[in-house]
Order: C-alpha cells, then structure tokens, then sequence
C-alpha cells in the first residue's frame, strides 16, 4: 500500500525564494529512489506561511531508506568551499504520515 509524507515546512517571506532554489537545485535528488512515486512542492497562496512538500512512497520502508541515505546525504553538505552548512531556510517543521486507502485518476475522454 502506498504511503504519503507530508513535510510542513514553516518557511518566513523573506526565505520563499532560498527554499524555492534549494528544491530546484535537487530536483532530481528523489526521483531514482527505490519506491518512490511522486513529489511537489506547494507554495502557500494566503493566510499561511506553511509550504507542503508532498512525497508518495510505494511502501515505509522505501521511505526509511531515502531518508537515511539520499535524503540525509543532501541536507549535510555545506557550502561550496566554505565547509559550512547553510542556514536552512525554514524555522519549523513537522511531517504528516498517510497511507491511501482510495484513490481515482481523470477518466480517459
């Protein structure tokens, strides 16, 4: 059974653009992980400043497994010559965990 994971990611205005940039530079960071099956990046319209990153997984453990590899790998690298971490550019967070249990896709026309 497919699993979603939701990070809620509390990000303030003046860091939408450095978050934004950081997703955009790891694109294709999940995309070969075993059991992975989507991903998108919302960005809040109004009356938020929580972005959601939406992952679907074909199983936990193939969740588990991006985050203790590819996943931690590319939050620990530093900066370009600096050796230094970034700072991140979210100052909460917190993850949602779902299974789907239903689902229905456009029907062809």
């Amino acid at each position: 059974m497919s699993v979603v994971k939701i990070n809620v990611l509390t990000v303030p205005s003046e860091q939408r653009e450095t978050l934004e940039k950081r997703f955009a530079s790891r694109a294709h960071a999940v995309e070969s992980s075993d059991g992975f099956e989507w991903f998108e990046l919302l960005r809040p319209v109004e009356g938020t400043d929580n972005y959601l990153v939406y992952t679907r997984w074909q199983d936990e453990a193939s969740f588990q497994a991006w985050m203790e590899g590819p996943m931690k790998a590319a939050h620990q690298g530093g900066d370009a010559g600096s050796g230094e971490r970034p700072k991140p550019a979210a100052s909460g967070s917190t993850l949602w965990s779902f299974e789907v249990v239903q689902q229905t896709a456009p029907a062809n026309s």
